[in-house]
């Protein structure tokens, strides 16, 4: 199962060269397996930049959002676990969205798909792909 960093889900959508070969072909496998994953908090997240004219989508953000699950992305499930999880991060960074993905993929056992140095280079019980590759 792989959970998409939001970045990673945005570069998915828009066909962003950012997202490297090797990423999209596990991604594409994990599609194809109903096992490609997003945080509702990438949503959130998407949103507010959208709200601040920070990036332009092609459609509303719920009707993006819908055709994403409709083509087939699963949303996690959100759970005050995983959320006091985030909150007790060791040693990791303070962006709270960073804190929720990351704890969702640690508590649901995923892959997280990102190219956040920050998450990457973080030395603990995740196993993470790198997007630009």
């Amino acid at each position: 199962m792989i959970l998409l960093d939001t970045h990673a889900l945005v570069w998915l959508s828009e066909g962003n060269k950012q997202l490297g070969l090797e990423s999209k072909k596990m991604i594409d496998q994990a599609l194809k397996l109903n096992e490609l994953y997003v945080s509702p908090i990438s949503f959130w997240e998407i949103a507010m930049l959208v709200e601040k004219g920070r990036i332009n989508l092609s459609l509303s953000i719920d009707a993006w959002r819908n055709s994403l699950l409709d083509g087939g992305l699963q949303e996690c499930e959100f759970s005050g676990g995983i959320a006091v999880k985030a909150a007790l991060l060791h040693d990791f960074h303070g962006d709270p969205a960073d804190r929720m993905i990351v704890s969702t993929a640690t508590a649901l056992m995923m892959t997280l798909c990102t190219a956040d140095k920050k998450i990457l280079d973080w030395e603990h019980d995740l196993l993470c792909i790198n997007a630009k590759k």
